[in-house]
């Protein structure tokens, strides 16, 4: 069982910064790859970036490309996602998931455990 709560989300400009963090609770956390989903008002959620357990790997959707990078302490049992040069699209509730022994990838069916959000507005 893991319990993942997001945190670091508000309200920024067009252009600004903000750097999410999921924080995990449970056993091997290590062996969780991990991924960033996020859901606009009227939209369906979607894959922002993932990361392989080991940190080695990682993906991310190509609108957020040069913009979004995520990492991961397995020593704090943290996952964080760094959002640079953000643009009102970005706005969304977004969430971080586990996948158990997975490798970061964007289907969203793949994770077995999920946060309950956070939200983020750009404003323009």
């Amino acid at each position: 069982q893991v319990q993942l709560v997001e945190s670091g989300g508000g309200l920024v400009q067009a252009g600004g910064s903000l750097r999410l963090s999921c924080a995990a609770s449970g056993r091997r956390f290590s062996s969780y790859a991990m991924g960033w989903f996020r859901q606009a008002p009227g939209k369906a959620r979607e894959f922002v970036a993932g990361i392989s357990w080991s940190g080695g790997t990682t993906y991310n959707q190509d609108s957020v490309k040069g913009r979004f990078t995520i990492s991961r302490d397995n020593a704090k049992n943290t996952v964080y996602l760094q959002m640079n040069s953000l643009k009102p699209e970005d706005t969304a509730v977004y969430f971080c998931a586990a996948d158990y022994l997975g490798l970061g990838g964007g289907q969203s069916a793949q994770y077995e455990y999920w946060g309950q959000g956070t939200q983020v507005t750009v404003s323009s």
